[in-house]
C-alpha cells in the first residue's frame, strides 16, 4: 500500500471519448459513443463519499454536475473523480473555503 494512498477508489478507465480503452474489432468507433455519465450512487460506491458529502461539495461549488436527468438527479461527468482526488489531497492542509478559491483560481487559469 503506497503511503500517499487517499482511499478513494479509481473509475472504470475509459477512453477520450467515453468508450473502454482499446480498439475491439467490430465495434463502433469511439467518437459515435457518448461520454459515460455517472449517477450519485456510482460515485459514491468508486470513491466511498457519503451522498451528504457530494452534494455539500456541489453547493459549495467544488465539483459540479455534468446533467440532470429528467427526474432532476444529478449527473457527473467522469472528471469529477479527478476532482475529488485533488479535494481530498488539499484537505489534508486546506479548509473547504481555500480549497474552493484555489480551484475557482486554477479554473479560471489564474
Amino acid at each position: 500500500m503506497r503511503s500517499q494512498d487517499t482511499g478513494l477508489k479509481r473509475p472504470p478507465r475509459l477512453g477520450r471519448e467515453g468508450s473502454p480503452t482499446g480498439n475491439t474489432p467490430g465495434r463502433l468507433p469511439a467518437a459515435t459513443v457518448p461520454l459515460k455519465l455517472f449517477k450519485i450512487g456510482e460515485v459514491m460506491r468508486y470513491t466511498g463519499l457519503s451522498r451528504q458529502t457530494l452534494h455539500n461539495y456541489t453547493v459549495m461549488g467544488l465539483i459540479s454536475e455534468r446533467e440532470r436527468t429528467e427526474s432532476g438527479h444529478r449527473l457527473y461527468g467522469e472528471e469529477v473523480f479527478g476532482r475529488l482526488l485533488r479535494i481530498d489531497e488539499l484537505k489534508r492542509r486546506m479548509t473547504l473555503l481555500q480549497i474552493r478559491k484555489l480551484l475557482e483560481h486554477e479554473d479560471r487559469g489564474d
